[in-house]
């Protein structure tokens, strides 16, 4: 009854806000979003998550480092906007606790703790003021000088923060999600996690970006598999060698596989990078 209330509760206080304008497909920065909930239970998470999504609310959850669930939705302009929500949300008790989420933040900027299974890079060290330089059609291969360290870095920290999901059994959109999309939906959320919005479906995604040649795969670049460039139906994030992250099927865990895996190997389309 609690979780049905605090739903409820949580579409109404969004709809007196207005929605944000149409926006092309392509890349945008994520605004201040509003975290909430400590899930002990990760199938609580998925159905809070899942209910938000279907209402066409952004919304996604993760796994902290003191392994509870979280949930993160909204798309704000200002503070101030996401903080009236969340204000509203605590005066009516139910929920004891919020964050405000701001733009830019990185969530995980380091490696698992020990117990992990992949070696890893040299540790990336980010200040949280640090501005993301999003690719443009006028800026693609034209790295900003003052920027192409710190977006190289960004493309390492994506590819930790898909690190972060692995084991965790991923499930986007409900009861209904259509095929391909829990893994277009996983990716979606760790880039949302580094302050970028990219597109929904694996195909709009592979639109995006720019094309990176597998011979020239980084970290933090997207994996993108089916038969064709207009019949693409799985999509994963690169982490390095040899291996990207993602959610295979419904139901099952979000884990690493090997490039050379047969099966994608067999299907691979091609790649591309959000962190010019």
């Amino acid at each position: 009854m609690l979780f049905r209330t605090l739903f409820i509760s949580v579409l109404c206080l969004l709809s007196v806000i207005p929605a944000p304008a149409a926006k092309s497909i392509g890349i945008t920065r994520i605004g201040h979003a509003i975290q909430m909930g400590a899930f002990a239970d990760v199938n609580n998470a998925e159905r809070f998550t899942a209910k938000l999504q279907s209402k066409g609310i952004e919304a996604f959850y993760f796994r902290k480092d003191n392994g509870v669930y979280a949930v993160r939705f909204g798309d704000f302009s200002s503070k101030e906007k996401a903080r009236v929500v969340a204000k509203r949300l605590v005066s009516d008790r139910l929920i004891d606790s919020y964050y405000i989420a701001p733009p830019n933040e990185i969530v995980f900027s380091h490696p698992k703790e020990p117990g992990w299974q992949k070696p890893q890079p040299e540790e990336v060290r980010l200040r949280h003021e640090s501005k993301l330089h999003v690719a443009t059609e006028e800026t693609k291969g034209k790295p900003h000088p003052k920027t192409q360290n710190r977006e190289k870095d960004m493309g390492v920290i994506a590819a930790r923060t898909a690190e972060r999901f692995v084991g965790i059994p991923y499930r986007w959109g409900g009861e209904n999600v259509v095929d391909g999309m829990d893994c277009s939906g996983f990716v979606r959320a760790v880039y949302n996690l580094c302050g970028l919005s990219i597109p929904r479906t694996s195909r709009d995604q592979y639109k995006a970006g720019g094309a990176v040649t597998r011979n020239n795969l980084q970290d933090g670049d997207l994996l993108f598999f089916g038969s064709s460039g207009d019949n693409i139906n799985h999509v994963g994030i690169y982490v390095g060698s040899g291996r990207f992250v993602h959610a295979p099927r419904r139901g099952e865990d979000i884990r690493v596989t090997s490039v050379d895996d047969s099966y994608f190997e067999k299907r691979f389309i091609g790649a591309r990078r959000y962190f010019q």
